[in-house]
């Protein structure tokens, strides 16, 4: 039994077996792990390389809208600067079609001026006249200067042996002795008068605004026994003195029935000139532009602020008062005739008279 269990191998320890067999798998796991975090690894950076180039790709398409704006946008800003400048064109291009005509018009009527006789040039003349005097009367409303050139139009075709013009000249005395009917308006003096207005505010002082004192106030109660104080003579006089210099202190009587003018402060005084000036430069644009409804409304707030504002007993303001009353009863807009119509005989009478000599010039030809 002894030498059966000497021949038997040794035991082997059953540790060291399940060492051997676990080391492979362990370096497996490893590896497998390994690999796993480098393939983690290499997914991430293709991710981030997607996403920048879906970044990339983004941005290229926008800037891609982006020029395809802005070469839209050139291109229409293109067409447009050729469509302005084909206008352009087209605009010179008329107005040196223009300009030709009216130099033909101009030599035509140079080689006609030769043939014209003295009769024609008077009627040429008063018909100069008579374009003045609508545009006198109409334009600037000069009643003066349209019936001046009116007469000077009717003493030159009265020099003329047109025997045709009679019913011009006819229709002239009408359209004069209308106008010599119309109460002239003398815009020059209105304006005048009412810049020495517009002056007179300018040296208006604080002394001409309404007083510290509204109308109605009795500074004190002295005032009114003032007549007694002579009669009470001596030492009744002094006391008598003293008890007025008291009430006068002490005691104010007021009337409130009258108006109170407020008091003005030295910005509000330069603020009420100012816009006196205003109303008074409003109406002279008025009278120089024929405006009867703008004059008066002027002229009216004018008159209202003086009475407003400023103290009427001035002799300044009531001087100022009386001159812009007197303005106001002016007429800047009267109801002006039709002169026209002799104009328009008159055209009539030399497109006559050059039919006529067309007429004559051809039957000489024939």
């Amino acid at each position: 039994m002894t030498e059966s269990k000497a021949q038997l191998p040794a035991p082997i320890p059953k540790q060291q077996q399940t060492r051997q067999r676990l080391w492979p798998l362990w370096i497996i796991t490893l590896l497998a792990l390994a690999l796993a975090i480098a393939l983690a690894l290499w997914s991430w950076q293709q991710w981030n390389n997607y996403q920048s180039l879906q970044q990339s790709i983004t941005s290229l398409e926008s800037d891609t809208e982006q020029l395809d704006r802005m070469y839209g946008q050139t291109g229409n800003q293109q067409s447009q600067r050729l469509q302005a400048l084909e206008e352009k064109l087209s605009e010179q291009r008329e107005l040196i079609s223009t300009q030709q005509r009216q130099i033909d018009h101009n030599a035509r009527e140079l080689l006609e001026a030769g043939n014209r006789t003295r009769t024609d040039w008077l009627l040429a003349e008063a018909e100069y006249l008579l374009r003045v005097a609508n545009q006198r009367l109409m334009i600037e409303k000069d009643i003066r200067g349209a019936l001046a050139a009116l007469e000077s139009g009717d003493e030159v075709l009265a020099e003329s042996d047109d025997i045709g013009v009679y019913p011009v000249r006819q229709q002239l005395a009408k359209e004069i002795l209308a106008l010599k009917g119309i109460a002239d308006v003398d815009r020059t003096g209105l304006y005048l008068k009412l810049e020495a207005a517009i002056d007179s505010i300018h040296q208006l002082t604080d002394d001409a605004l309404a007083s510290d004192r509204a109308p109605g106030f009795i500074a004190d109660a002295s005032d009114n026994a003032a007549g007694n104080t002579d009669s009470v003579p001596g030492l009744m006089a002094e006391g008598w003195n003293k008890v007025k210099d008291t009430l006068s202190q002490v005691v104010v009587v007021r009337r409130l029935d009258e108006p109170v003018k407020p008091l003005l402060s030295p910005e509000q005084s330069a603020y009420a000139r100012l816009n006196l000036q205003l109303m008074l430069e409003e109406a002279e644009l008025a009278v120089l532009r024929g405006h009867q409804e703008l004059y008066s409304r002027s002229l009216t707030k004018a008159s209202n602020a003086i009475n407003n504002w400023y103290d009427s007993s001035n002799d300044r303001i009531i001087a100022l008062s009386q001159s812009l009353d007197e303005l106001s009863e002016k007429n800047v807009d009267p109801e002006l005739p039709d002169i026209s119509r002799s104009l328009e005989l008159l055209k009539s009478r030399l497109a006559g008279r050059l039919d006529n000599g067309d007429g004559d010039e051809q039957g000489d030809a024939s």
